[in-house]
């Protein structure tokens, strides 16, 4: 929706889907076989739920929902198993291909826009008998890094009751908003860009199922072109995506719907990898504009949040011993789901120690850039506590962390250069702030 991505297998579908849909006579244009699948664009920025540290990326996720076939799903007394097969298996995937071993169960994706009001992309959902084979389910995501099987509560299952509007245009529009059998609980209706279109270089998020993956949150990505009806990004989806809801990353509104993109995967001999370009390179993927869907919208939005001005992405609790007098030393990874986008970086520490002198401090992010924090002063002043570039002064300056264009792992490392001395890495913290 990264996000925010396939083989010969996936040739014969009609749509970014698992399942081929039955595109009504009535249908403007029809979609074009060859440009509705997607790609990984540059490093693969797929995060699973469990992965999430991010309260507000958590909140968007949380309002996403994958579309499931009825006969994909099996009751158990107060609960709904999701079936599919391995996407190894399903796909023909090589062994070096992530998540081989997660089931495949939707095949499309969309969003909750209001309390019974869900946006997907229009090939998805075509006509009434697709509406009524299909159903709505909150909650199908890797919850745990061993996760097997996948249930959700009954309660998390909706069906259609009716289609407000759908169209699928191949070089342009693709979306479909759907009501829901009944008003949906524990979800917050996700908010829509309003006014304005997505410009060239913003930052974007995208949530979906990538293949029919329990849900998979991407970032990393940037708007390319824009179009009419439509834009294009370098989003890493799969055919599963379509219909993901597409985040601006600073705003966290909806500026549009997946529905087009890139083949997906490439043989590789006997099996299947996944298509790889670099950031620049193939076609992007296409995203309907959230401004062609306003107009068939009867609702009143939910209240505009403020801007993201501020993201903190923390360690949590640590109690991370560093070796005395060590080269090697220590290294601690957050993973951060969005970029700073021109804000200012700085990083919180807290640091146990008894002679702060012995100690280099640094900071590298996911693009490689590397800065020192703290590099052997302060003599033999007891700990470092506080937050680098705010209240306590960085060795090297944080301004060019700033324009950090990749998601992924910010890490830090401590050195302890001296004899003598030791201590602990309690917590650290990357925050973004405008």
């Amino acid at each position: 929706m990264n996000k925010f991505l396939i083989i010969t297998c996936v040739l014969f579908l009609i749509s970014c889907g698992k399942s081929k849909n039955n595109t009504s006579e009535e249908q403007i244009e029809q979609i074009d076989t060859d440009t509705d699948l997607s790609v990984i664009y540059g490093p693969d920025d797929r995060l699973d739920y469990y992965q999430i540290t991010n309260s507000a990326v958590l909140e968007l996720a949380n309002s996403s929902v994958a579309l499931v076939k009825s006969s994909d799903l099996r009751a158990l007394n107060s609960k709904v198993q999701l079936l599919g097969d391995s996407f190894g298996d399903d796909y023909g995937l090589c062994s070096t291909e992530p998540y081989r071993e997660q089931i495949t169960a939707a095949f499309c994706s969309g969003s909750l826009i209001d309390t019974d009001l869900v946006l997907t992309a229009g090939h998805c959902v075509t006509s009434v008998a697709d509406c009524a084979q299909t159903k709505f389910v909150f909650g199908y995501s890797q919850k745990t890094p061993t996760q097997k099987t996948y249930e959700v509560a009954s309660s998390e299952v909706y069906g259609c009751k009716e289609i407000i509007h759908t169209q699928a245009v191949s070089n342009g529009a693709d979306f479909a908003l759907i009501k829901l059998d009944r008003v949906v609980l524990n979800h917050k209706p996700l908010n829509l860009r309003l006014t304005g279109t997505a410009q060239v270089g913003d930052p974007l998020l995208v949530i979906g199922h990538p293949a029919g993956l329990p849900q998979k949150v991407a970032s990393g990505a940037k708007v390319r072109s824009v179009n009419s009806g439509y834009f294009v990004a370098n989003l890493d989806t799969y055919g599963g995506n379509s219909g993901s809801p597409v985040f601006n990353a600073d705003t966290g509104l909806i500026e549009g719907v997946l529905v087009r993109g890139e083949d997906d995967f490439i043989n590789q001999g006997a099996c299947a990898i996944s298509n790889h370009c670099t950031d620049g390179s193939c076609r992007g993927e296409d995203v309907t504009k959230i401004s062609e869907v306003l107009k068939y919208l009867s609702i009143n939005p939910a209240p505009q949040p403020p801007a993201l001005n501020e993201e903190v992405f923390s360690s949590g609790p640590l109690q991370t011993v560093i070796p005395d007098n060590n080269k090697t030393g220590i290294s601690s990874s957050i993973n951060v789901a969005t970029t700073p986008n021109g804000r200012k970086v700085l990083i919180k520490i807290n640091v146990l120690h008894t002679w702060i002198g012995d100690l280099i401090v640094k900071i590298i992010s996911p693009d490689g850039n590397t800065i020192t924090l703290h590099n052997r002063s302060g003599s033999n002043q007891d700990d470092i506590v506080g937050t680098m570039g705010a209240d306590i002064n960085s060795y090297q300056s944080l301004a060019p962390l700033s324009s950090v264009s990749l998601s992924g792992p910010w890490r830090l490392q401590i050195q302890d250069l001296a004899m003598q001395d030791i201590g602990k890495l309690l917590e650290w913290a990357v925050i973004f702030k405008n």
